[in-house]
């Protein structure tokens, strides 16, 4: 057990099973990828590629594209899913929302995905930093689209409208797994919460795009991931993304099964039948995974469709 998540050392270690040969992926070894953590380490900015390990880093950062992690890299809670570590986090960096804008204009990037840790210890859970940051980028890179995925601020008084009324293009916050598994998977968070974040956030500005996601092999039932489909369209939510969960380490959730490619495809149909405009589903899907490229399609394709 590394001193990373000391918070789990107290939880029994879940053999990890191999993975099938349809998950494969290359480590971040390219110039680019060099190159991306040589820019977020003078910026002192951190990634959700790098902290919670994520599978597609090779890929991304190959394309010059990173997914920032703001408030620090030290979350206040523990989620059973989760590879960012746990503990007690650092002061606010008043110069982040700045860092943060000049390193997207210096990765020349169209769209921007900005998340964070939870900062349950905060008064308004982070919300102000997350404002800040859009500020910074709507001042210094105008043509980038920004695209937010919070947490669920505890339910902090106007933490919400605050991120809302500073207009990112896309407002994503994830469910991540089905009710019946909140107590072991997320504990700190409750699902209708989550649920109800996305439905306020259209009632804010109902032409802010929102996005959630789950993951799917933690041992949920079809029917519930249907349920879920159902419920983010009844709260109006735009896009949804499906993605595997791998176990970061013996100590996290284990892997129940691993999800086929063709189950996969079935899950994408159903949600695409149930009216949402974006649906990534596969594998390796994750929230930011190809965020750049189909929210710009999208907005392609409905300029096409106005100017015909």
């Amino acid at each position: 057990m590394t001193a990373r998540h000391p918070e789990k050392a107290h939880r029994p270690d879940n053999p990890s099973p191999r993975k099938p040969d349809w998950i494969r992926v290359k480590a971040p070894t390219s110039a680019e990828a060099a190159d991306i953590r040589r820019l977020m380490r003078d910026k002192n900015l951190h990634t959700v590629c790098e902290e919670a390990a994520c599978p597609n880093i090779g890929e991304c950062w190959k394309q010059r594209h990173a997914t920032f992690m703001i408030l620090g890299d030290t979350c206040t809670r523990a989620c059973a899913f989760c590879n960012v570590k746990t503990g007690r986090p650092g002061a606010v960096d008043a110069d982040e929302p700045r860092n943060l804008a000049e390193s997207v204009v210096t990765m020349g990037l169209a769209h921007v995905v900005i998340t964070s840790v939870d900062r349950d210890d905060l008064a308004d859970g982070g919300a102000a930093q997350f404002v800040a940051c859009i500020e910074q980028l709507r001042a210094v890179a105008a043509g980038t689209t920004v695209e937010v995925l919070t947490p669920d601020f505890r339910d902090k008084p106007g933490a919400v409208d605050r991120v809302a009324a500073a207009r990112p293009d896309v407002f994503n916050h994830n469910l991540e797994t089905v009710p019946r598994l909140y107590p072991s998977i997320r504990p700190g968070a409750r699902y209708f919460s989550s649920l109800r974040l996305l439905q306020r956030v259209k009632e804010i500005d109902p032409l802010i795009f929102t996005k959630s996601g789950i993951m799917v092999g933690l041992g949920e039932e079809r029917q519930e991931i249907v349920q879920i489909m159902d419920d983010l369209r009844a709260a109006e939510v735009d896009f949804l993304t499906i993605g595997q969960y791998l176990q970061p380490t013996p100590k996290h959730a284990a892997v129940q099964r691993f999800v086929t490619p063709g189950e996969f495809d079935e899950l994408a149909l159903l949600a695409r039948s149930r009216g949402f405009l974006l649906v990534q589903a596969s594998p390796l899907t994750r929230s930011s995974h190809h965020a750049d490229k189909d929210f710009l399609a999208l907005r392609r394709a409905r300029a096409d469709a106005v100017s015909g």
